[in-house]
């Protein structure tokens, strides 16, 4: 997850998503970084505009939005709007680690995630 919010961190500064600006936020951060994992998620983010993808998720009901929906709780629907970033970053980086174990590769990365 953590790889993730290092992306969302420049992407919001205005930095370039990068290895070595990745590699960089996640070492201020504290995080053993694991090289791998950081070639894939740039390799994945290489083609997203990150902004678009946020909107789009904004406007997509999360999971749990859409369980409390279905049960006719708006107000539930409400609180989980927050959480759409967190839920984003979090598919984002199950994409990665699928990128990572699968030995074929689709080719599409986080690009077939964010459209």
């Amino acid at each position: 997850m953590e790889y993730v919010y290092a992306a969302l961190i420049l992407n919001e500064t205005g930095e370039e998503i990068n290895e070595d600006n990745v590699t960089a936020v996640l070492d201020a951060a504290g995080v053993d970084v694991e090289e791998s994992r950081v070639k894939a998620l740039v390799a994945a983010l290489e083609d997203v505009d990150i902004e678009e993808a946020i909107e789009t998720a904004a406007a997509a009901p999360a999971a749990g939005a859409a369980g409390g929906a279905a049960d006719g709780s708006a107000d539930e629907a409400e609180a989980d709007d927050g959480d759409d970033e967190e839920a984003e970053a979090e598919a984002a980086e199950e994409a990665a680690d699928d990128d990572e174990d699968d030995d074929e590769g689709s080719g599409e990365g986080l690009g077939e995630l964010f459209g």
